[in-house]
């Protein structure tokens, strides 16, 4: 499936086979999120949603920055806009780019600079986060006068807990690669020099295992996993099962007793 057309302000690339790489491409600004950057999103997502040779999309930023956040100029432009005009607004964006969640295959914020207020949601929406070494992470709405957006509140407790979300959007402060490490914010800190090298190799991994296995235990963790024990049992004899009764898992049976890596079709 080819990449949807005209683009702005946005890459969509496809280094190896299942993997898509989404690149926000507005550094002059910071990656800063343009009403055009927006729509382009949009339109890659849902094209992605739709194209079932995607095992992983990972996204990150051209530059310095993964992103500086939503493009709050036209707020300012607009001092007598009214609450209704601006929440529909704000609703109408922050669904555009947390449609990301949508996508059953798992994804990946390579954050490769600073992820700052909507940034870091949009990394946040994502499945796995990945730091560069030096990559400065934070919400500081408060800071700006303004209350967390882009399901701040709900994303940032789920990834860190409430005490440590609390600490963050209420201070507003920024956390540095190794802290938000240590605070469970990305999974894991890499060198700038090798890192988007490594985080494609990562989703090269990702992309030879099972798809439907993969998706199944994307769904199974979904905003913090199951609610309860008995709910988690419930699902997994259901799921578990699905994936039994695959060809994949009679290749990845085969591919173990032979000693050679599994080559997975999504049967």
């Amino acid at each position: 499936m080819s990449a949807p057309t005209e683009l702005t302000d946005l890459r969509l690339e496809r280094p190896s086979e299942g993997v898509v790489v989404l690149t926000l491409d507005n550094p002059d600004q910071r990656n800063a999120m343009s009403d055009a950057m927006t729509a382009s999103w949009v339109a890659a997502v849902d094209e992605l949603a739709q194209d079932r040779s995607v095992r992983v999309v990972v996204v990150t930023g051209e530059g310095s920055a993964f992103c500086s956040g939503g493009n709050t100029s036209w707020i300012a432009s607009e001092p007598d806009a009214t609450v209704d005009h601006l929440r529909t607004r704000m609703i109408a964006f922050y669904r555009a780019w947390l449609s990301i969640r949508r996508l059953e295959v798992p994804t990946i914020a390579a954050v490769n600079g600073p992820a700052i207020g909507a940034g870091l949601c949009l990394a946040l929406a994502c499945d796995v986060r990945y730091a560069a070494a030096g990559a400065r992470l934070g919400a500081p709405f408060v800071k700006l006068g303004m209350h967390a957006g882009m399901a701040g509140t709900y994303l940032l407790p789920n990834v860190v807990g409430e005490a440590h979300a609390r600490d963050l959007l209420l201070t507003g402060r920024l956390v540095d690669a190794d802290e938000a490490l240590r605070l469970g914010l990305v999974s894991r800190v890499i060198e700038p020099a090798s890192f988007l090298d490594e985080v494609l190799a990562t989703a090269e991994g990702i992309a030879a295992t099972a798809p439907i296995a993969s998706r199944l235990t994307k769904l199974a963790l979904a905003d913090g996993g199951h609610a309860d024990f008995e709910s988690c049992l419930q699902w997994e004899a259901m799921a578990q099962p699905i994936t039994l009764a695959t060809a994949d898992l009679h290749e990845g049976i085969r591919a173990a007793q032979e000693k050679r890596a599994p080559v997975f079709t999504g049967r």
